[in-house]
């Protein structure tokens, strides 16, 4: 598997993503390879983005995008913590680096977004197969660092399968899934990085482990991704906290 990462110019409220696509992507983007893009250009190209004016403004814009949260003071280091899109993440996924004064949001639709940047890509470069995937970076519990997630894919099975499938000594798996849309996001943040870099896209070719498929993910296919709390193997942790909520 091959994962380069490509610089741009500083991408800025009012630019077209498109255009960014094509004059980053153009000579680069080839049949049977994924498109990541990080959700930040994409906010910014949709005006996703709020003037920073206090650090309270930040709660207040996490709780009105997050499914759940809990309150700065229940984190011994401040942060807000909260579920967005089925995925557990500081604030929403609220951001001001590399924001230029600004508090960048998630896009407003990153599925939506995902299926759109994959059939013109499809169209315009006249390819069968293409993967895309909106990237992002979280934290995981115990762990320090960040690691890529993806927070929407299209054009290939995000799910690889092993239940009721033998290991090497034939002893049949009970729960095994590999999430292939957060694995390739992973390999595509650490090229993209976290700082000045200003990669925000990156091309993945060679993974011969992705099941491409010609239609953009189903209703079914994308919940299949989401476990609820109470199903979740760390249900016991998720629920010993008063999740809080501005969603009906």
């Amino acid at each position: 598997m091959k994962v380069i990462a490509y610089k741009t110019k500083k991408i800025v409220p009012g630019d077209n993503l498109y255009k960014i696509l094509d004059q980053y992507l153009a000579k680069e983007i080839s049949d049977k390879s994924v498109v990541a893009v990080t959700s930040k250009i994409i906010a910014i190209c949709e005006s996703r983005v709020e003037k920073i004016k206090s650090e309270e403004q930040k709660d207040i814009l996490a709780k009105k995008e997050a499914e759940a949260y809990l309150p700065r003071e229940y984190n011994q280091y401040g942060f807000m913590i909260t579920i967005n899109r089925g995925i557990l993440v500081a604030s929403a996924g609220i951001d001001a680096s590399n924001g230029n004064g600004y508090y960048v949001l998630w896009p407003k639709n990153p599925q939506e977004s995902a299926n759109k940047i994959r059939n013109y890509l499809l169209k315009k470069y006249r390819l069968k197969n293409l993967g895309v995937i909106i990237t992002d970076s979280k934290l995981s519990p115990l762990r320090w660092g960040v690691t890529g997630v993806a927070i929407a894919y299209s054009g290939f099975k995000a799910l690889k399968s092993y239940i009721d499938t033998p290991d090497i000594f034939g002893r049949l798996m009970r729960a095994e899934k590999s999430n292939i849309a957060d694995s390739l996001a992973a390999a595509a943040v650490i090229e993209m990085g976290e700082g000045n870099e200003q990669k925000p896209l990156a091309i993945i070719k060679d993974a011969g482990f992705i099941n491409f498929q010609k239609q953009n993910p189903t209703k079914k296919e994308l919940d299949s991704l989401k476990i609820s709390i109470g199903d979740d193997v760390f249900s016991s942790l998720l629920e010993s906290v008063k999740w809080q909520s501005n969603k009906k």
